[in-house]
């Protein structure tokens, strides 16, 4: 018999608060034409992209987290120093080690919680998400603060012409917390490892140090470029299409719901024409409101399920109590899906 006392948390968890921050600058396609060979209605035509947001130096990956998180933990009704555990999600944060977390954690006073990073790609806020509730549900923490956040401008080769237009910067928080009453569904993830040359950074950090020419991406000067997310479009394309609505499909089926029961559709922001795809093959009815937020957000990564949230529900698009599905996927390839309700 074992002599460990068995945890005890929440029956079940939410999410109580969403924020959101945007850099100032916005940034349209002309921008990006300037260094492409490429139209406007060629990139709105691929991706439905038309202005993205780029940070400034002082928009770092902390500053646009505490400001994001500072308005999901107000709209939770709970002061930072209840918050048990901080999760972010980024690819950007260049620091390896300590993880940007920490340094989110002290900077909103929530006093000694746990603090880590993942590494998930665009799928990384359905991780987080998943990672919060499991902790609330064993007892670890009360309540848990998620962000996905990114500066993919610092990751972009505005020279790549499949790629320059794509990425944007932001970050997306939310408060999860306990509730007596299931309001995050059963999580759908994994990953295809494969597949995981589609997305990808053009050279590891290792190489990039080392310097050698022979290994390194070099511009029109023959200068070395910096590293860059570069991807195979139509292989990713066609993955998501085709690949991501079974998994949404699957998040319905274990939530115990029909794509009628849905009220909001939150699809990672990559491409409007991948989310218009899968709204079609999903066979969503016309009352589901559909996040197409890409179109002035761009794609920024674990940052997009959350902005897109918090815009919804700020424009009223949306309102709480909201049944939505929510589902990521990107580099790894991995993916998540989830039917939460919405704050």
């Amino acid at each position: 018999m074992s002599k460990i006392k068995p945890s005890k948390g929440a029956p079940y968890a939410r999410i109580l608060g969403v924020g959101g921050y945007r850099p100032t600058r916005v940034v349209p396609n002309e921008v990006i034409l300037e260094k492409i060979d490429s139209s406007d209605e060629w990139i709105r035509s691929r991706s439905g992209i038309s202005t993205r947001h780029w940070a400034s130096p002082e928009e770092t990956v902390t500053a646009m987290s505490v400001e994001a998180s500072g308005k999901a933990i107000a709209e939770a009704g709970i002061r930072a120093d209840q918050i048990g555990a901080v999760v972010v999600s980024t690819v950007s944060h260049f620091k390896q080690t300590p993880a940007v977390a920490t340094e989110i954690a002290d900077k909103i006073g929530a006093g000694k919680p746990a603090a880590f990073d993942i590494s998930a790609g665009c799928a990384g806020f359905g991780y987080g998400l998943t990672l919060a509730k499991g902790m609330i549900v064993e007892g670890s923490a009360e309540y848990v603060l998620v962000i996905g956040v990114e500066r993919l401008s610092d990751l972009t080769d505005l020279e790549d012409r499949a790629t320059a237009f794509l990425f944007g910067d932001g970050a997306g928080a939310v408060v999860v917390g306990p509730s007596e009453e299931p309001h995050i569904g059963p999580t759908v993830w994994g990953s295809e490892g494969d597949k995981s040359e589609t997305i990808k950074q053009t050279v590891p950090w290792n190489d990039f140090h080392a310097g050698d020419v022979t290994k390194l991406p070099l511009n029109e000067r023959g200068e070395i470029k910096f590293p860059a997310i570069t991807q195979e479009g139509q292989a990713v394309f066609r993955w998501a299409v085709f690949e991501m609505a079974k998994v949404a499909q699957q998040a319905l089926d274990a939530a115990g719901i029909t794509a009628a029961d849905l009220d909001v559709f939150i699809p990672h922001q990559a491409n409007l024409r991948i989310i218009d795809s899968m709204v079609k093959t999903l066979k969503l009815p016309e009352h589901v409101t559909v996040a197409r937020d890409v179109e002035t957000t761009g794609n920024t990564s674990a940052a997009s399920i959350p902005l897109a949230m918090e815009r919804l529900l700020a424009t009223g698009q949306a309102k709480s109590g909201d049944t939505a599905l929510v589902i990521g996927f990107g580099a790894g390839l991995v993916y998540a899906a989830t039917v939460v309700t919405l704050p």
